[in-house]
């Protein structure tokens, strides 16, 4: 039998001799079971080589799924996310190069879009807002879901979308990121290095050039670009952005045709390629933004839609979908590797943004038209990115848990928020390592992406108030956006921009015309252009009401509130350095103990453990570098509010109000009881911020605390077992001996109980029952089962044999050292500690 994968001389033998698609489809299937990784990309090469386009267009389908994994998560397919050039180098080299944008699978795409094949995709496995829009007849203002929608024929389910090739690959391929995010992985993965994050990198470069124009796909046929699929003029869509009736047309004049000007298909990859990345990576938020982003008019019609329906299924199709769409809110969470790559895309925009060449300005310069390309990298950001960015920006700053993986979110957010780090020519940093100032030439960007400086400021201020600053990598999140902020002059821009929003002698217009208001207009920018203005406070406003409504209340960063939450940090972090500060002081101070209390003799503090954080494990340089993070954090937070030494003295103040008159911290606010001490609301408060805290500390029977590393196991087993039989037959003379006054009474009560402890139990929460336990008179042995001691009585027995002191003479003065040793230390501590009659 003749293998389908053989090289035919000629193409007419070729198709003389083609197998039906459905075998075709069956050898591919059986080879994916049966041949290596590198041969079936070798077969799949030359399938889509010599095979025409009505065959491959029956295997295009089941390709991409076996590629990029089921839209359902089961099927994992080449599993890029987790395909990484060190451990499987082989593999990784062959599905980069079959994927590359100049590779086969591209040119398979290409192959099938010259036929104009459409493929069905689910709008089940659309993101949740898209989703829950399509269902209720609302198209969404991306033009990427115009004249797409297809209804199911009848006895069919679900709507799904016809999309040409590429489009087909590019949803499945972004769409992997998020089907498969809760897919175990057995070993370390790291995303940088992964053919995903690989592949994401060179689609950006190849269809989002910085130098240069985009390459032309391979065919040169003028039909390589489809025309649009028609849609079902039954059922009635609005928009979000617009009037119904004006739908029709925008979607005609920016859809690309067959005879649209060769110059305006230049890009229509390039538009294609990032709507769809946005849409699949961005495009999640809740149910009060998904209600909020709708005008008015568009309400309306929702509203009017929902009254149909009800009247004829007696209940709200609508209801159910919005119910969903909260349902798919509460349950999405962003992985870090999600983040990672959507960071690459917001460095490569404003790479390819930034990349625009400055209008000459001459007098021809007027008549000269911009090319595609460059228009597109004049609104690419603005137009296709800001909006849903903010929105999943505030999802992550709102959601995400407060620990150190914050640090991705973080690091997007600081990406978008400087875009002159991706110029093509960087200036050289100044000889005294100074931060550079910030041009003036990007005041503009300043001030129309307002809110990604200022409301998410305020939002991380939040997230800092209630993180623990002594953790390293906390300190080191603080020091990263205290030190972006504190460029020079990007603070002066802020604030201006503020200024301009809060002026009242604009009124902005209603938001049914937010095809003028809002900048992020997610249409083609082939489609009319949007008027411009030269009121530079209109575009304030109208960025800040396109994100957050005309109802918005705005803080001002700068204001008094946000003012007063700056100075709770610095008085956080400056908390913090004392924490560490001591932490610090406590470790060395042990480290040097270490060896030389095990020649002490005596019991050991066996409750002087288990106190401190992570920083007792990561070691003395972690807590130098976490001092240096606050130091310099509080010191640009200084800079950017212009907080004088006078305010920071005052906040030292009011730390040290909150330490008693030995220098430790108050016990939080509470009150006595039977149970023990029951914190109030105050009390609450006061744990919550930081403010005080109760003492970690073993708060058990001493005899039952875990056996040290330092301690014999057998004879600490041993020693419990005889202390306890003496505490249970002699409880009642115990008792009656440390009752009485006088000498007797006090030696009795040295040796018997432990006044320390009890002390230590009043400071903490425990009930009053332990604390009467602990206080209960007893014998305790353990002392003798430590490896010091035993060591120091070893010693002192062979020191003794040198000077010719028989082992018996040697326990004699041992005994009678100790004996007025006790006495001494008994006097002193009933002058110090008198027995309450």
């Amino acid at each position: 039998m003749t293998s389908p994968f053989g090289r035919c001389r000629n193409a007419e033998a070729a198709s003389a001799h083609l197998p039906p698609p459905s075998y075709l489809l069956a050898s591919l299937k059986a080879d994916c079971l049966n041949k290596p990784f590198e041969r079936r990309c070798d077969d799949l090469t030359n399938v889509i080589e010599e095979f025409p386009a009505k065959e491959l267009h029956a295997i295009f389908p089941w390709l991409v799924e076996s590629i990029y994994g089921s839209l359902d998560g089961v099927i994992l397919g080449w599993n890029l996310r987790c395909l990484q050039g060190r451990t499987n180098p082989t593999e990784y080299d062959v599905a980069l190069d079959f994927l590359d944008p100049g590779g086969p699978m591209m040119k398979l795409v290409y192959k099938l879009q010259a036929e104009e094949y459409r493929y069905d995709f689910p709008v089940s496995y659309l993101p949740g807002p898209v989703k829950v829009s399509i269902q209720e007849r609302i198209l969404p203002e991306c033009s990427l879901y115009h004249n797409k929608v297809r209804f199911p024929s009848s006895g069919g389910l679900g709507l799904n979308l016809a999309l040409n090739p590429f489009e087909y690959c590019m949803f499945y391929f972004a769409i992997s990121l998020i089907t498969q995010r809760n897919i175990p992985t057995t070993c370390h993965v790291s995303t940088s290095n992964s053919a995903y994050f690989v592949l994401v990198d060179r689609y950006l470069k190849w269809f989002l050039p910085t130098e240069g124009s985009v390459l032309p796909p391979p065919s040169s046929d003028p039909g390589g670009v489809p025309s649009p699929a028609p849609r079902s003029p039954a059922v009635p869509f609005t928009s979000y952005g617009m009037h119904p009736t004006s739908l029709l047309k925008r979607h005609i004049a920016h859809q690309p045709s067959v005879n649209a000007d060769p110059a305006s298909q230049e890009i229509w990859r390039s538009e294609t390629l990032l709507q769809i990345f946005v849409e699949m990576w961005l495009h999640h938020y809740s149910l009060d933004m998904y209600q909020k982003m709708q005008s008015p008019h568009i309400k309306l019609e929702v509203l009017h839609y929902r009254l149909s329906m009800s009247s004829i299924h007696h209940s709200s199709p609508a209801q159910s979908s919005y119910q969903a769409l909260h349902t798919y809110q509460e349950s999405f969470k962003p992985t870090e590797e999600h983040v990672l790559v959507i960071r690459l895309l917001v460095k490569h925009l404003h790479a390819f943004s930034n990349s625009l060449k400055p209008e000459p300005v001459s007098p021809s310069a007027h008549s000269h038209t911009a090319s595609p390309l460059a228009e597109f990298k004049r609104i690419v950001i603005p137009r296709f990115v800001q909006q849903k960015l903010y929105v999943f920006l505030q999802h992550c700053f709102g959601h995400w848990p407060l620990d150190a993986s914050f640090r991705a979110v973080l690091e997007m957010w600081l990406s978008y928020l400087q875009p002159w780090r991706y110029v093509p020519e960087k200036p050289l940093l100044s000889m005294d390592s100074q931060p550079r100032r910030v041009s003036e030439k990007w005041t503009p960007f300043v001030q129309e992406n307002l809110l990604m400086y200022t409301k998410l400021f305020v939002g991380f201020l939040n997230r800092a108030l209630r993180t623990d600053l002594v953790s390293p990598k906390n300190a080191l999140m603080v020091f990263r956006v205290a030190k972006v902020f504190a460029q020079p002059n990007l603070a002066e821009m802020i604030q201006k921009g503020e200024q301009l929003f809060l002026e009242t002698d604009l009124v902005v217009p209603p938001r049914q015309h937010r095809l003028f208001v809002s900048p992020s207009f997610g249409g083609s920018f082939l489609s009319s252009r949007t008027p411009t203005t030269t009121d530079v406070s209109f575009k304030v406003k109208s960025h800040v009401y396109s994100l957050e409504g005309q109802d918005f209340q705005y803080k001002q960063m700068f204001g008094p509130e946000v003012r007063n939450l700056v100075l709770r940090l610095a008085q956080l972090i400056s908390q913090a350095q004392q924490t560490a500060k001591s932490i610090s002081d406590h470790s060395t101070e042990v480290t040097s103990q270490s060896f030389l209390s095990w020649f002490w003799f005596g019991p050991s503090d066996l409750n002087g453990s288990y106190t401190g954080n992570d920083l007792d494990e990561i070691g003395q340089d972690s807590i130098k570098k976490t001092d240096e993070y606050l130091e310099k954090a509080l010191e640009y937070l200084c800079q950017i509010f212009r907080l004088n030494e006078a305010q920071l003295s005052q906040l030292m103040l009011n730390w040290g109000a909150a330490q008693d008159e030995n220098g430790k911290k108050q016990l939080p606010d509470c009150i006595e009881s039977e149970d023990g001490l029951i914190l109030t609301p105050l009390g609450r408060y006061q744990i919550i911020n930081g403010l005080r805290r109760f003492p970690v500390e073993y708060q058990g029977d001493p005899e039952l605390q875990p056996i040290r590393s330092y301690e014999s196991t057998t004879l600490v087993r041993w020693l419990f077992r005889l202390s306890s039989a003496i505490n249970r037959r002699f409880a009642g003379s115990m008792e009656t001996l440390c009752a009485k006054e006088g000498f007797l009474g006090g030696f009795c009560r040295y040796h018997l109980c432990t006044p320390c402890l009890a002390e230590k139990a009043r400071c903490s929460p425990l009930s009053k029952q332990k604390l009467e336990q602990i206080r209960q008179p007893r014998v305790s042995l353990r002392f003798l089962a430590s490896y010091r001691t035993l060591l120091s009585l070893l010693l002192t027995y062979f020191i003794a044999s040198w000077f010719c002191i028989s082992p018996m003479t040697c326990t004699v003065l041992l005994f009678t050292g100790y004996l007025f040793y006790a006495v001494v230390m008994t006097y002193f501590t009933e002058k110090r500690n008198p027995h309450p009659s």
